[in-house]
């Protein structure tokens, strides 16, 4: 079930983010096609595959309020990541039925969304936001790899390791709550698993950003 969370994770970086980039109308519209494909595995699946499909649900939520911001709302940085809650009052919801996987696996997505989006404010780097989502990818990259090396200071690195060592503390948290938990331990270790994969993520973007950086202006 790991693999299945950090691909899902994942997808978002390399497949979502230049989809709705170029597309952002397919790209929501495909929001439905997740959920479907969710609710189906759920509904008339084995137990593995409603897992899955608890899963994709869950993605689907993410999905939806990234197309949303990317698409139509990314020159607003402040309006990230309540955009990207959209779903929330649902995920809150689904915790207590047989939907919690895929509600863990949101609220987790979205809380380490909180958490870079904090540091991102903290280090000034979403100051530098509008002029990169405005600008053409070879402006932006070049942008983004300027903004990069402000980070390389002692205050703003022991303020993103304190943040990445909450962030493992958490899922640690998470991790073993799933361990002893009955009916929602699998819940818990989904989301567990969602954050860590989301530190690495943007860990992944950061050395993107640094070695490839027309890559990065594409994620």
């Amino acid at each position: 079930m790991k693999f299945w969370v950090g691909i899902l994770v994942v997808l978002p970086v390399f497949l979502q983010a230049p989809w709705v980039h170029f597309y952002p109308l397919s790209a929501l519209l495909f929001t439905f096609v997740l959920l479907a494909i969710g609710i189906w595995l759920v509904q008339y699946c084995g137990q593995e595959w409603s897992i899955i499909g608890s899963l994709i649900v869950g993605v689907s939520g993410s999905w939806l309020g990234g197309c949303l911001f990317w698409g139509w709302l990314r020159m607003h940085p402040v309006l990230h990541l309540p955009v990207e809650a959209v779903a929330m009052p649902l995920a809150f919801v689904g915790l207590s039925t047989k939907w919690r996987i895929g509600a863990g696996f949101y609220l987790s997505c979205l809380l380490g969304t909180a958490f870079t989006d904090l540091m991102m404010a903290l280090t000034g780097v979403m100051s530098s936001w509008p002029q990169v989502v405005s600008a053409p990818i070879d402006k932006a990259a070049q942008i983004l790899n300027q903004t990069s090396l402000q980070l390389f200071t002692i205050p703003i690195f022991l303020g993103i390791s304190i943040a990445a060592s909450l962030i493992i503390f958490l899922s640690d948290q998470m991790n073993q709550r799933g361990k002893i938990a009955s009916l929602s331990g699998s819940a818990w270790l989904v989301a567990g698993t969602a954050l860590t994969t989301t530190l690495w993520v943007d860990g992944l973007f950061l050395a993107t950003t640094l070695i490839q950086p027309k890559l990065s202006g594409l994620i």
